[in-house]
Formats: C-alpha cells, sequence, structure tokens
C-alpha cells in the first residue's frame, strides 16, 4: 500500500519536477545589444536583469524593493545613503562591494555611440564616496527624491572583470557576468540564448535550471511557436490571438495595464529644409509646418484614439494624453483624451498657412510592438482626411531606431515606458537634450522649451510627494498646451502561459524568467 502511494505521489510531482528542470521563452522585443548600458531599451533590460542584479529592484507594480542594496536612507537632501548586502558574489567568485557601484557609475558615461544612454537615470549625481566596502553616499547636485527608483535602471558591474569590457565583449558573452539569478552558457539573441541557474544567488532561488530565452519578433511565428508547444510562455501577445489562445484549454492569457505610453514623435529640431515634408505637388518645402503648434495640434485633432485602442489594438491600450496610465502618481484627471475632431484640424491647418494640407512620410517600426504597422496605417489615414497627406513607411526595429536616433525623420512613432513617475519619461524624451546633464537623452524630435525645463527641473526636485505630484501634473498641462510629441494610448501588456506554468505579469512588461513559475 505505501509502494502504491509513492508512486502515485511521484506519478502527480513528475510533470512539476520536470517542469522545473527548464523553462523556455519566446520573446517579442528585440534585444538590440547585451551591454546593459549601451541602449535604455525595455528588452534589453529585462534581459539584462536575469545575468545582472541592481541596487534596487521592483515587484509587478513597479514598486521599489530592495535588491544590492538593503536599505537606503536620506542624510540630507543631497545624501543618500545606501546599505549594500554583505556575501554577494558574482559569477566568477568576485566579491559585490561598494567599489562595484561606483565603478559602474563610471563607466556609463563612457559607452561609445550609445543610441539610448543610461546617464538619465545618474542625473544629479555629483559624487560618491565609499564609506566602507558595504556603506556608499551618492551626493547630488539638487535634490533627487526618487533616487532610489532611478538606481533600478542601472544593472550593476565588477570593478574586477569589466575594467576594459567593451560592448563587443558584452554581445559576444564573454563580459555577461553577474551577481544575477541566471548566468549565461551560451548562443546569441538571433541564434537563442542558453542561461543556467546561479546557485549562488542572493535573492530568492529561481525555480529553473535552466532557461531557453528566444526572441521571436514576428507575432504569428511567435504564437504559432506556443500553440505548438515549442515555448512556455511568450509576451506581446497579438491582440487578434488573444481569443484563439484564450479557449486553448492547456493555455492561460495574463493582462496587466501596463505603463508604456505610445506616441508620434515629431521633428521639432528643423526649422528650415525639413525631411520627409513636401507640398502637394511634391516640392521640398522651405520651412517645418511642425515647428507651428497649430499644425501639432491639428494632426493630434485628427487623431481617433478611440479607435486606435478599441479597433486596432483590439482592446488592449487605453487613450491617453500624458505618460501614466489612470490612478498612477502623477496622473492628471483633468486631462481627458481629446475626440477627433477632423474639421477643427481643418480649421487650425488654414490658420497655420496650409488651407491645402501638404504631404509627409509617418515611420516606425513592425516588429517591436503589438500592432505598431496597423497603428502607423490608421493614423496615416487619419491624417489623410484632413488634407496630410501621408505616406507609411514601416520597417524592422534595429534600422528604425537607429535612424530615429540620428533624427533621420519628420513623424515617427515614439515610445516611453515610465518607471513609476512621469517625471522620468518627460526628463528623458522632452527635456532639451544635454549629454552633460543627461537629459533628453531619447528626445529624438529635439524639442527644446526653456520654461517646460525649468518647470520640469523644479517639480522633479521636490521632496514633498504631494507637492512634486501637483507640480508634475501641471508640467504635464503644459506639454498637452504645445503638443511637442503627439500622444496616442497607454499599453496593456499581454503574455500566454502554458499549463502548469503561473505567471502574474508586470506593468512594466518585463518579461523575466525568475518570476514564471511552477504551477503547484
Amino acid at each position: 500500500m505505501k509502494k502504491f502511494l509513492l508512486t502515485s505521489v511521484l506519478a502527480v510531482l513528475a510533470p512539476v519536477l520536470a517542469q522545473a528542470q527548464g523553462l523556455t521563452m519566446g520573446l517579442g522585443g528585440n534585444v538590440t545589444s547585451l551591454d546593459p548600458h549601451y541602449h535604455s531599451a525595455g528588452p534589453n533590460s529585462a534581459f539584462a536583469y536575469t545575468i545582472f542584479s541592481r541596487l534596487t529592484e521592483t515587484d509587478e507594480n513597479s514598486r521599489v524593493l530592495p535588491g544590492l542594496a538593503e536599505s537606503w536612507k536620506m542624510i540630507d537632501p543631497l545624501t543618500w545613503e545606501f546599505r549594500l548586502r554583505k556575501g554577494v558574489k558574482f559569477h566568477n567568485g568576485n566579491d559585490f562591494t561598494a567599489e562595484d557601484v561606483v565603478f559602474t557609475f563610471a563607466r556609463i558615461p563612457r559607452v561609445v555611440n550609445s543610441p539610448g544612454p543610461y546617464t538619465s537615470y545618474l542625473r544629479g549625481i555629483s559624487a560618491t564616496e565609499i564609506v566602507d566596502p558595504y556603506t556608499l553616499r551618492i551626493k547630488t547636485e539638487y535634490p533627487v527624491p526618487i533616487l532610489p527608483l532611478m538606481m533600478h535602471n542601472i544593472a550593476i558591474l565588477d570593478s574586477a572583470t569589466h575594467a576594459n569590457a567593451t560592448t563587443e565583449d558584452f554581445n559576444a558573452g564573454r563580459a555577461l557576468i553577474g551577481t544575477g539569478p541566471f548566468r549565461y552558457v551560451s548562443g546569441s539573441t538571433n541564434a537563442g540564448i542558453k542561461l543556467a541557474r546561479n546557485k549562488d544567488f542572493w535573492g530568492p532561488a529561481p525555480d529553473w535550471e535552466s532557461v531557453d530565452y528566444r526572441i521571436i519578433t514576428n507575432s504569428a511565428a511567435r504564437t504559432a511557436a506556443f500553440l505548438a508547444g515549442d515555448v512556455d510562455l511568450i509576451d506581446q501577445v497579438a491582440s487578434a490571438d488573444v481569443p484563439r489562445i484564450s479557449q486553448n484549454a492547456n493555455a492561460k492569457v495574463v493582462s496587466k495595464v501596463g505603463l508604456r505610453l505610445m506616441y508620434i514623435n515629431l521633428d521639432n529640431a528643423r526649422t528650415k529644409d525639413p525631411v520627409f515634408l513636401t507640398d502637394n505637388a511634391g516640392k521640398p518645402l522651405a520651412t517645418n509646418p511642425l515647428k507651428d503648434v497649430r499644425v501639432r495640434k491639428a494632426l493630434s485633432l485628427a487623431i481617433d484614439r478611440q479607435v486606435l485602442a478599441d479597433r486596432v489594438m483590439d482592446g488592449t491600450a487605453i487613450p491617453s494624453m500624458q505618460y501614466m496610465p489612470p490612478d498612477a502618481y502623477g496622473f492628471a484627471k483633468d486631462l481627458a483624451p481629446s475626440s477627433a475632431d477632423p474639421a477643427g484640424a481643418k480649421k487650425l491647418l488654414a490658420e497655420a498657412g496650409y488651407p491645402e494640407g501638404f504631404r509627409i512620410t509617418l515611420h516606425g517600426s513592425n516588429d517591436r510592438f503589438p500592432n505598431d504597422a496597423r497603428v502607423l496605417q490608421a493614423i496615416g489615414q487619419m491624417w489623410t482626411r484632413i488634407g496630410v497627406r501621408t505616406a507609411v513607411d514601416a520597417m524592422p526595429y534595429g534600422p528604425f531606431q537607429s535612424r530615429a536616433s540620428a533624427q533621420e525623420f519628420a513623424a515617427f512613432l515614439g515610445t516611453w515606458g515610465s518607471s513609476g513617475e512621469p517625471g522620468i519619461g518627460m526628463t528623458n524624451t522632452l527635456a532639451t537634450f544635454d549629454k552633460a546633464k543627461g537629459t533628453g537623452s531619447i528626445n529624438r524630435g529635439r524639442y527644446s522649451n526653456p520654461a517646460f525645463d525649468q518647470a520640469l527641473a523644479a517639480a522633479t526636485s521636490e521632496m514633498d510627494d504631494a507637492k512634486r505630484e501637483a507640480m508634475l501634473q501641471d508640467v504635464t498641462r503644459m506639454l498637452v498646451a504645445d503638443m511637442p510629441i503627439l500622444p496616442l494610448y497607454i499599453q496593456k501588456n499581454v503574455w500566454a502561459v502554458k499549463k502548469g506554468f503561473s505567471y502574474a505579469g508586470r506593468a512594466d512588461e518585463a518579461s523575466m524568467p525568475q518570476d514564471v513559475h511552477p504551477s503547484r
């Protein structure tokens, strides 16, 4: 009888034990670099956090948690003290100390040719002081109330191992040595990456002995791989595939309102001789119509955001005019998404001197975000209806982001995934580009407004949470009034997981194997 019971128990546990051996993930976002400080993009960060740890971590709702720093406190408005974990080791056995944090901070500004620098997360830091190997003080030029939150974006490197490591060393796997839950084994983003559990990880042990980390940018191929059983989890589930997967008894769809705003970026840099803008006869324009706020508002009024959310995105988006979703910190309730008003848009164009409109090319990716190419086509049709005849050019994300970073376009699909406060997003995407200050690191339209910069800097330096929120809401109102970008919608993050696996989903849309667990 005992033998029969033992056999029965083992039979029940066998699937769970087998699952815990390995996890296969099919992810839609293209990882453009394995250097954790090269390109600040969601897929890059999500992968980096499997290998590397940060001073602070965040939970599924983007609340700050201890990481390599066990605790922190503000000594005075310009000084933060972080107490670091003892006994943490890098994958090669080196000890983690405060010296590694100081080294990491110093490396980030030296990373060359970065299309999305991480310097913005060091904004305001003027000096670091090692009190002892496990106590670090960070000095700032001005109050930085969200410094602990900003620290969750910085992967910490080993001062010895990475002293001379290049971006190519990371991309080749040679430098992928961190303190994170998994170790690099082999592979590349093109061929798939093999990871192994870090048995010496300082945090909760991940459930998986091994991870097969696959990049599958094509939505149809990703869904097909999941339904065929080739992968255990996929992210960025195509909205059209959600009903089919939901009806599958061996699968589960997980959805969570995210923190990613999708928007149209506009060329605010060129005053004369604009690119991808012509008159209706195809002749180049002498001046840039996008510099006129009336034109920008006309383009915004032409967009039916509810249609984008309900029809193009199949309900997996929330129309928005601001960086944060409803009820999040900094959300301004009075800034409801404007309804489409083609007549009002045409009137504004006429007032700006373009009664017959003009021609424009709208650029964007076709493989990075859910329905990105469809969104571009829909907006192109909406603009064409008001007389702005729009050609759409959608391309793979790699070449697109390189060209967008070089300010080659007039109008293009942009995005920012917030980290819990709207000030971080606006500082990165709308503050005047200043490499030394770390502002505007992803301001690809090169918008520059001194009044906006001043108000934003004051808001992000305010130590009182309630006052800071009110100030950030005012800055958001300035954004909507000037319309340097055209906010579209907040994405809902959607995953599909195989039966026998559990995943809660994350507001920051990161898909990390340490967050996936066997169902029990």
